[in-house]
């Protein structure tokens, strides 16, 4: 690319608002992660505060309404760098040639297709295939129709029937057993944070999902990396957790959600330990969300 596209393509993104606080009509302000240095990079309907450290983000923060979502496609949108975060600071396709590595987008594609017009749709269909939206997951895991993408499908279509609006973060769960390949540290787990209006309240729930065991398989990464010290999760299992599990594992300042956190055992037991009272997930119909039109 050309000096002068890459201006052009950083001026075009320059105008992006982002992530609305108020979307919800109570303010949600984007988790902040006290002690590493992070970038802000605003898109079409969503926000991702990246690591230039990890070189992939540390949360992403998607306003979805439900009322306005439309059906786009995605075929012939090339994934692209992020012109205003120099190359090194952010994962691009050398990551994923030539494995069975999927390009998971953070911000699902289709959760933020919607808008007022279908050309502001159409952008934020396009600023999703940003590589500073994606993370480095196992193609079953990211295609899995009962884990990663079955939340998600939930998720989006919970807001759809209701016309309901929701807020998610997403992140990358980063540790000390995360596999380094090609120069960037695979994350083993995922979190997902959903925030809704209910009852006039605000309320979230929390959730984490599992790749290790996908992992082992990809010949560059050490197998003694994935297989030295068991995770706490077993081969692609859906749990909801305690929000304040999430704040702890990733430093993210959560402290507001937490607070309207909607799984009981999180407030009957505030001092237990990280894990101990995570519920696993069978189905869709296990999330715990309540969603009902008068919310």
């Amino acid at each position: 690319m050309t000096d002068q596209f890459l201006a052009a393509a950083a001026r075009d993104l320059a105008g992006r608002a982002g992530y609305n606080p108020g979307f919800l009509g109570v303010p949600v302000p984007i988790p902040t992660l006290a002690g590493v240095k992070t970038v802000l990079l605003h898109y079409t309907h969503f926000s991702v505060v990246m690591r230039p450290d990890k070189r992939l983000a540390a949360v992403t923060a998607l306003a979805m309404d439900g009322k306005k979502l439309m059906d786009l496609a995605r075929a012939g949108i090339p994934w692209r760098l992020d012109p205003r975060l120099p190359e090194d600071q952010q994962t691009g396709e050398r990551v994923y040639v030539g494995n069975d590595i999927d390009r998971g987008h953070l911000v699902r594609r289709a959760s933020a297709v919607w808008g007022d017009t279908r050309a502001e749709a159409e952008q934020a269909n396009e600023d999703t295939f940003h590589y500073t939206n994606a993370a480095p997951q196992a193609a079953k895991f990211n295609q899995g129709i009962e884990l990663w993408l079955g939340l998600e499908s939930y998720l989006q279509e919970n807001a759809a029937d209701n016309s309901r609006r929701i807020v998610v973060f997403t992140g990358p769960v980063f540790g000390r057993q995360d596999p380094l390949y090609r120069g960037v540290d695979i994350p083993l787990k995922f979190f997902k944070v959903a925030v809704f209006v209910q009852g006039g309240k605000l309320a979230a729930t929390g959730y984490v999902v599992d790749q290790t065991p996908e992992l082992a398989d990809l010949p560059e990464v050490p197998r003694a990396a994935v297989t030295d010290e068991a995770p706490p999760l077993g081969p692609f299992r859906t749990f909801q957790v305690p929000i304040r599990d999430i704040a702890a594992l990733t430093g993210l300042d959560l402290g507001q959600l937490v607070a309207v956190d909607r799984m009981p055992i999180a407030s009957e037991l505030p001092s237990a330990r990280v894990t101990s009272t995570w519920r696993q997930l069978h189905s869709p119909e296990d999330l715990d969300l309540d969603f009902d039109l008068g919310g």
